[in-house]
């Protein structure tokens, strides 16, 4: 990598954000995605999402250090430091993430991929509970799930919508995914498992008609599904850069110990 590196700037459209992607057009030469070497994201966990998910959408990803100028900024760096930015940048630890990989397929016969770096979930479309089936590595664990949806989250994930869906923490390199039910009616005591992330999990809608289900891989939904497999996907690997003492897995864990 070239010293310095080459930076790309992805700022979400708030105009705090933009606001601070101005002053730092002011000392730093930013340059295309294309040709960068990491990239600064600028704005909250939703923008960092974004961006890693256009990286992969590119098929170039480099790694990513964000500052946070959103809410809650899990994945991101507190924005205001001492430190020049290329300092910070040079100082920071990388952290290696798996996303998952949704095959989904839609009542109209078709097959679609995608990557989630959080989470894959599955949720009802109507006032009609979902009906599904799941199946781990092709056993069928539960014949019949009534439920509002389901999700399958990854350790860097688990403290998004799988926390507020009463799901476990799981700490980074657990290499375990949650898998957590959204207001399940029956069988009302399954409050989800957690599955060794080399096996691949299927769910089945087993009344898509009358119960019609969406799938959501972070921000890309599918209406109308069929069937959903998830697997970690091996081939993709994403690099997030934090500032030392103040890592993901350090997040992850202290999050555990909020009352």
């Amino acid at each position: 990598m070239p010293n310095p590196a080459r930076l790309a700037l992805m700022a979400s459209d708030t105009e705090r954000a933009q606001s601070a992607a101005e002053t730092l057009r002011q000392d730093h030469a930013f340059v295309p995605l294309a040709e960068a070497d990491i990239a600064v994201v600028l704005g909250g966990d939703g923008q960092m999402l974004h961006a890693l998910h256009q990286m992969l959408d590119s098929g170039r990803v480099i790694p990513a250090y964000g500052l946070n100028l959103g809410t809650v900024g899990f994945l991101m760096n507190q924005p205001r430091s001492s430190r020049p930015l290329i300092e910070r940048i040079a100082r920071a630890k990388p952290l290696a993430v798996n996303p998952l990989v949704m095959i989904a397929r839609t009542g109209d016969g078709q097959e679609h991929v995608a990557n989630a770096i959080n989470e894959v979930s599955l949720l009802r479309e109507t006032r009609q509970t979902a009906r599904l089936e799941i199946s781990v590595n092709g056993k069928v664990r539960i014949a019949e799930l009534f439920c509002d949806g389901i999700l399958v989250a990854t350790p860097a994930g688990s403290t998004a919508y799988n926390l507020s869906a009463h799901g476990p923490i799981l700490p980074l390199g657990s290499a375990m995914l949650a898998m957590t039910p959204i207001s399940p009616f029956r069988p009302r005591r399954w409050r989800g498992a957690i599955i060794p992330d080399h096996y691949e999990i299927e769910f089945r809608v087993l009344d898509p008609e009358k119960r019609p289900v969406a799938a959501v891989a972070d921000q890309q939904e599918l209406r109308d599904i069929l069937s959903v497999k998830v697997r970690v996907a091996r081939e993709e690997q994403l690099t997030l850069l934090f500032d030392p003492g103040k890592t993901l897995e350090e997040r992850i864990f202290a999050e555990q110990f909020q009352i």
